[in-house]
């Protein structure tokens, strides 16, 4: 039986319960998910790093495997740099050979956690000349954003302390404060700043933007185009994204994601693997809140250290499209009804028939509408793209961490 069949059944399904099949189809071509560059090179965690045969090794060689990760998929259009590990001497021809490769420079996210004299901290660093030099660099990504045709200036800090008494946080919150307003005023007329939170890690005492609420109240001091960008991975055991993604998304200063999964308390694994009702109940949140969600940026944010690079990417992408396409079909009229009346298991029931619905053939229609492979992770499994890269790059020694600090 064909998938043909299948998405007939499911499409008459939909429609009986008064959903326009017509404008899912639509909304699923439309998806745009951002794919990392740091995500294709031999980066992992802050342990030990695994090399993988063919991980990319400089920045067009990434962009190379992200415009193959698009033609498998038509919805990951665009690769977010980080600055300095993706820095070239030519920007406008690295923007050209993105662009050849079927895909574009995405958000710009700057390096102020690596070198030596940030360990103290870089925008709230006891020492002026540090804290300077950071805001330099966040500078000189601004300019590149510029040079590239970016729009996002996607920023994360490892600013904190570890012990009482280290340092004044107060004195911490206010350098923070002014080295993020002295930034914002170089943003391009079209450049947004997204502010990233994490509520621990690596500083454990105390960390200088710890939630969502921190990074919020910055944005509201910095101006219209500073948002809060939301990582999936960054938050307590416990903590509900979906209320947050709700409350940000309605204040009108939820700017974008970093999509990734957590066991326990980091980040890095991939996205909808270990809770995908949690990601359904995000995209829900999304669905639900129609235009004001138009402008909200969608990146990967995982740095594959066991997995193969190529098919993990692959994966994450077409796990956001999955948790997009059962947030969409969604019988929103009916939940909307429900909770007005106050039906609690009701109104929950509806949420729950959408994520128990086998969404596969309505994606695989859907991508064979847009003449992409219906079923992705065969077409790459089939592909000999992983061998080829593997035999022309080889494997680049790695050690532990991030790609900057790889032996």
């Amino acid at each position: 039986m064909s998938f043909h069949e299948d998405y007939k059944r499911l499409e008459e399904k939909l429609m009986s319960s008064g959903i326009d099949v017509s404008r899912v189809k639509a909304q699923l071509k439309a998806q745009h998910i951002e794919t990392p560059s740091w995500g294709y090179g031999n980066s992992g965690t802050r342990f030990k790093v695994f090399p993988w045969a063919g991980a990319a090794r400089n920045i067009h060689e990434k962009l190379a495997d992200a415009g193959y990760i698009h033609k498998l998929t038509g919805i990951a259009p665009s690769v977010a740099i980080h600055i300095p590990w993706d820095k070239t001497d030519d920007w406008t021809g690295l923007a050209q050979y993105a662009a050849e490769q079927g895909v574009k420079i995405g958000a710009v996210n700057p390096n102020v956690f690596q070198d030596e004299q940030y360990k103290l901290g870089s925008m709230c660093h006891p020492s002026a000349a540090v804290r300077e030099e950071a805001i330099a660099h966040m500078i000189e990504c601004c300019e590149i954003m510029g040079k590239t045709g970016s729009s996002l200036l996607s920023l994360w800090f490892a600013d904190g302390t570890n012990y009482a008494g280290q340092d004044s946080i107060r004195r911490r919150k206010q350098a923070m404060e002014h080295a993020l307003k002295t930034v914002y005023g170089h943003l391009p007329a079209n450049g947004r700043m997204l502010i990233e939170y994490k509520f621990f890690e690596p500083a454990f005492y105390h960390t200088d933007l710890a939630d969502w609420g921190m990074a919020y109240a910055m944005a509201l001091k910095c101006g219209e185009r500073a948002e809060v960008l939301v990582d999936t991975g960054h938050h307590a055991q416990g903590t509900n994204i979906a209320h947050i993604v709700a409350f940000l998304l309605d204040e009108g200063r939820l700017g974008g994601f970093h999509f990734n999964a957590r066991r326990y308390a980091d980040d890095d694994l991939i996205v909808g693997t270990n809770n995908p009702f949690e990601l359904f109940e995000i995209y829900t949140e999304l669905v639900g809140a129609g235009e004001l969600a138009q402008n909200v940026a969608y990146m990967i944010d995982q740095s594959h250290n066991i997995e193969p690079k190529l098919e993990a990417m692959l994966l994450s992408v077409l796990n956001c499209q999955t948790a997009y396409a059962r947030a969409l079909i969604v019988n929103y009229a009916k939940l909307h009804a429900l909770q007005a009346a106050g039906d609690v298991l009701g109104a929950h029931a509806v949420l729950v028939d959408a994520f128990d619905t086998d969404v596969r053939p309505l994606l695989m229609q859907v991508r064979d509408e847009m003449g992409v492979p219906v079923d992705p992770i065969a077409a790459y499994r089939a592909d000999n793209y992983a061998a080829h890269v593997a035999a022309e790059r080889g494997t680049v020694a790695a050690g532990g961490g991030y790609p900057g600090q790889q032996k």
